[in-house]
């Protein structure tokens, strides 16, 4: 027997819309880059470049452009920062949405994700979706990526977190592959979270999480 669902989580980028690797991509061919430019660069020292210092909110727009394009000229290439920050909105995937449609009128309660280096805009197409959802988290406006400690990822942080937890024994996250297994075990030899931070993260998951699921057990 199929249990029903009694609420649905969604991603928005790469799920609700189109993954920006995709417009990425098309941006490289008209501009004659190698194909995959943007996300080496983006990857390349993952903590302290433009994006991550965007993600960080350490760089305005104008701020992000200028080092973006100055890192891209190291490598040896031209790139125009303002197309790779519009390749981040996507199109809505019309099939998701009406997915999303369907569920609202079903009854059942929906939340979104979003880790966003901008609050997204209430208006239009993507305003009419937002306004379906129970809930809507973004990073961007709740700080979660401002919490991660340098030297760290999204990921190994949360895996951290959820280690330091005194009701927790063990951890079994899932992975796609090699590299992402080295980079979930990799968490268990980051540096013990501070007092603060651990106290600020906690506040996120009581404040937008916890209401949400702890009544489900």
């Amino acid at each position: 027997m199929t249990a029903a669902a009694t609420a649905v989580v969604f991603d928005l980028g790469g799920v609700i819309t189109e993954s920006p690797m995709t417009a990425f991509t098309a941006y490289e061919a008209e501009a004659g880059l190698p194909e995959g430019l943007i996300v080496r660069l983006n990857s390349t020292d993952p903590d302290t470049n433009a994006w991550a210092r965007f993600e960080r909110n350490e760089l305005d727009a104008a701020g992000f452009t200028d080092a973006f394009e100055a890192e891209a000229l190291a490598a040896g290439h031209e790139v125009d920062a303002r197309r790779v920050l519009a390749a981040l909105a996507g199109e809505l995937r019309p099939q998701m949405v009406e997915a999303v449609r369907r569920l609202r009128a079903a009854g059942v309660p929906l939340a979104l994700l979003s880790n966003n280096v901008a609050p997204m805009e209430r208006t239009g197409r993507l305003g009419e979706l937002l306004g379906l959802f129970d809930v809507v988290v973004e990073s961007s406006v709740e700080g979660v990526r401002k919490l991660v400690p340098a030297g760290a990822s999204m990921a190994a942080f949360a895996l951290k977190w959820i280690l330091m937890n005194e009701a927790v024994t063990v951890v079994i996250p899932g992975a796609r592959n090699v590299e992402q297994a080295k980079g979930n075990a990799a968490a268990a030899e980051l540096a013990a979270i501070s007092a603060d931070v651990m106290t600020a993260t906690r506040e996120i998951y009581a404040r937008l999480v916890a209401p949400h699921v702890h009544q489900r057990w």
